[in-house]
This record gives C-alpha cells, sequence and structure tokens, in this order.
C-alpha cells in the first residue's frame, strides 16, 4: 500500500513498466481513499526491487508511505492495471 501524492501522476503506469523490466509479475490498482495497491510476485530479489521503486514511484509522486505484507502466491503470469477498488 502506497501513501501520499500517489494519484494523478502515472503511478499505476510506471509501477507496470517497472515490474514488466524487472520481470515481475502482479497488478496495481488505485483505491479510493487516495492510496495506491500493488501486489509483486516472483524472484524475491526482483520483488524487493520492485518494493524499493514504489519508495520513489514516477518524478511527479510524493511518496510518504510505503506499507508491505506477505501473501500466498496466486500464479501469476502478467502485471496488470486493475479497476479502482
Amino acid at each position: 500500500m502506497i501513501s501520499g501524492r500517489v494519484q494523478g501522476v502515472g503511478f499505476r503506469y510506471s509501477t507496470q513498466q517497472q515490474a514488466q523490466q524487472l520481470g515481475v509479475c502482479g497488478w496495481v490498482r488505485n483505491r479510493r481513499d487516495g492510496t495506491v495497491e500493488a501486489l509483486f510476485e516472483g524472484d524475491a530479489a526482483l520483488v524487493q526491487d520492485a518494493v524499493a521503486w514504489c519508495h520513489q514511484g514516477p518524478a511527479a509522486a510524493q511518496v510518504q508511505t510505503v506499507e508491505t505484507c506477505r501473501e500466498n502466491p496466486q500464479q501469476l503470469s502478467d502485471f496488470e492495471i486493475l479497476p479502482t477498488v
């Protein structure tokens, strides 16, 4: 869960590009509370790289916090942008 100025700055699209460059699967979506939620799957080191990138995000973003938790793998095969929840 990423909070701060993270909506309206291309965060989801940049996250998708970053994940695809790293070769990790998962998804990213906006939440109605103004946060961005992302899920990454893949090699542990590459997932860590993706999470580390979220602490900065795209140039126009102003990330305040990044909260992480572990979940059971979903065996995803791509990285998608999902609808807002």
